[in-house]
């Protein structure tokens, strides 16, 4: 049987924004003052996501893991500690970019920055994988899945509403069509009306046309009925 994941929707959500982001700065220009600061905005939202993420991680699901190894805990608290900085050089070129005059200087630091992006995107590649196995093993042998539904049901009470409306935007585009379609079932038949109509309306607004007309068809269909 396949056990629950806390990782793994979030986790979608993150490696998207990702790849969105180390996409865009692949195609900027920095000498293009448009292109350069609609750049920043993402990277310095990737960054800010990620302090948060790790925030989340280190209050809520390490002080668990700690309590059956701590030795785990350390590990990937010491992590926390190493993404916060590869964030921090992210935040000093972004800074740097900022007082930049159009021209040489701007694009040798845009230079910098999506090198400093590469490294960082790599890093929390890895750091995800590692946590969905490692932490994955620790949790599954101590906790039931209706603890770990718990747990994350904690996580989202604990996350502000403007926060938990980004992370469910980027979790929507990182999902598969059979992902969403489940996680809409899921809100539907534990939430209020409201949640689940809003929910409904991020879906629409975030999944390219066809991949919501095709989750929007399923739902018509009885796809959503328990």
């Amino acid at each position: 049987m396949q056990r629950y994941n806390v990782f793994y929707q979030v986790h979608k959500g993150l490696r998207e924004l990702l790849y969105t982001t180390g996409s865009l700065l692949q195609q900027t220009d920095f000498d293009n003052a448009e292109e350069r600061e609609s750049a920043l905005q993402q990277v310095r939202l990737t960054a800010d996501l990620f302090d948060k993420h790790a925030y989340t991680e280190d209050n809520f699901v390490l002080p668990d893991i700690a309590s059956h190894d701590a030795s785990v805990s350390d590990l990937f608290a010491a992590e926390h500690v190493q993404d916060h900085a590869l964030g921090a050089r992210l935040r000093a070129l972004l800074a740097k970019l900022e007082l930049s005059a159009l021209g040489t200087d701007s694009l040798q630091t845009g230079c910098e920055l999506r090198t400093a992006f590469t490294d960082f995107l790599v890093f929390n590649l890895n750091h995800m994988a590692k946590e969905e196995v490692v932490l994955n093993k620790l949790l599954w042998q101590h906790y039931t899945d209706e603890q770990l539904h718990g747990l994350t049901r904690k996580i989202l009470a604990h996350i502000a509403p403007a926060d938990l409306q980004i992370f469910s935007s980027w979790m929507m585009r990182g999902l598969s069509n059979n992902e969403v379609i489940g996680w809409l079932k899921e809100i539907k038949n534990n939430a209020p009306e409201v949640a689940f109509t809003a929910m409904l309306n991020l879906a629409e607004k975030e999944l390219p046309a066809t991949r919501w007309h095709l989750v929007q068809d399923c739902i018509t269909e009885g796809a959503m009925i328990a």
